[in-house]
Order: C-alpha cells, then sequence, then structure tokens
C-alpha cells in the first residue's frame, strides 16, 4: 500500500499526468485543449480538499479520499473544460469578427457591443443581429446542460438609475430572442448592470464604446 504523506500534493501530479494529454504548456492559449487540462487541475484541487475533509479521523482514510477526490475532480473538471473548448470552437465559426469570445476554463463569456446590438438610447435589437443571437441560441439548445446569464452595461454617460433600467432592458431583450428560439426560461437570466461595472475608462469615446456591451455568460451546470 502506498503510504502518502502528502496526499494533496500527490492528488495533485496525478490530476497533471491526466491532463497531460497532448504536449506543450497547459496555458498555451493555441492549445485546442487548454481549458480541458485547466478544468482537470481545478477539479482536482477541489476534489482532493473535498475528499480530505470527508476522509474520517484515520490518516490512511483521509488520504485515500484525498486521492480518490482528487481523481473524481480531474475527470469532472477536464469534462467541463472539454465541453467549453468544443462548444467555444463552433461559435467562433458561427459569430462574426465583432463578437468577442472568452473562455475562462469554467464559463464562456461572449462579448457583443450594444452600438452593433441597439441604436442610442433603445433596447429594440437591430434586425442584422439576431441572426448571431439565434446562432447563440442554437449553441444552447445544443449543449442543453448549460444556462446563460445576459448582462447589459452601459457607459457612465447620463443619469446612473436610467442606465441601469437600459441594461435591464436590454438583456431582457436578448433573453427574449434566446427564449423564442426554444431555449428554455429557466436557463436564461437577464440581468442590467448598468454604468456599474466598466472595462475601459468613461473619460474617452473609445473608452465609452468598449463599456457599452452585452454579455452572455454561458455556465455549465456542475
Amino acid at each position: 500500500m502506498i503510504r502518502a504523506t502528502k496526499p494533496i500534493a500527490l492528488a495533485l501530479v496525478t490530476a497533471l499526468s491526466l491532463s497531460a494529454c497532448t504536449t506543450g504548456p497547459i496555458f498555451n492559449e493555441n492549445d485546442p485543449n487548454a481549458q480541458a487540462k485547466t478544468g482537470a487541475l481545478a477539479g482536482a484541487a477541489m476534489g482532493a480538499v473535498a475528499g480530505r475533509l470527508l476522509g474520517g479521523g484515520d490518516k490512511g482514510e483521509r488520504n485515500r479520499a484525498t486521492v480518490a477526490g482528487a481523481l473524481v475532480g480531474a475527470a469532472a473538471g477536464a469534462a467541463i473544460g472539454n465541453q467549453l473548448d468544443k462548444q467555444e470552437a463552433e461559435l467562433r465559426q458561427q459569430l462574426g469578427n465583432n463578437v468577442d469570445i472568452a473562455n475562462t476554463g469554467d464559463r464562456l463569456i461572449v462579448t457583443m457591443p450594444q452600438d452593433i446590438l441597439f441604436a442610442t438610447d433603445s433596447a429594440e435589437l437591430r434586425p442584422g443581429l439576431v441572426g448571431d443571437l439565434r446562432d447563440v441560441a442554437q449553441s444552447l439548445l445544443a449543449y442543453p446542460d448549460t444556462t446563460a446569464q445576459v448582462i447589459g452595461h452601459t457607459d457612465s454617460d447620463g443619469d446612473a438609475a436610467y442606465n441601469l433600467n437600459l441594461s435591464q432592458r436590454r438583456a431582457q431583450a436578448v433573453v427574449n430572442v434566446l427564449a423564442g428560439e426554444g431555449v428554455p426560461g429557466y436557463r436564461l437570466q437577464a440581468i442590467g448592470r448598468g454604468e456599474d461595472q466598466p472595462v475601459a475608462s468613461n473619460l474617452t469615446p473609445e473608452g465609452k464604446a468598449q463599456n457599452r456591451r452585452v454579455q452572455i455568460v454561458i455556465l455549465p451546470n456542475a
């Protein structure tokens, strides 16, 4: 029987070996399996901690539970990362260049500038962009074990309360399109953030343009 004097470290080494299915650095952004690897490592760490906590009072039992938890966590994390890698690749093929997609390893963040979705001071979607939202809806339907948060953001021009309301209405307009394409309502949430979460300075036109955006955050179910 193996004596695991450092069970959490052993679990993480195990996760590294599981994730090393291709060569090159684990966090290489050009690696199509990058998020699967990241998910395996994160899952292993969480599984190791959970196994350690639930392993009982006996040291040997705790060590075995730590390693077992890491293995289960690594498998679950890799599966989620794999799914996100695949869904990201498909969305990049379907959506235009004006749409940014970020894969953080536990979610996809699809960012659409509000200026291409909506006219100024309007929550009515431009007809030409509805097709992109339909593509997102089809992706959500193809991956039924996901939910989506649609988050509206504005720049700081105007009244803050008005901007908050406008961002909420714009987020809801996007949710309405996704739901109209068949995505169940319980999988969708519209959130307005107004001007509270800028990603650039509101002191320049360029910064304001970056802050005016709608994000569709796709979350795999754990």
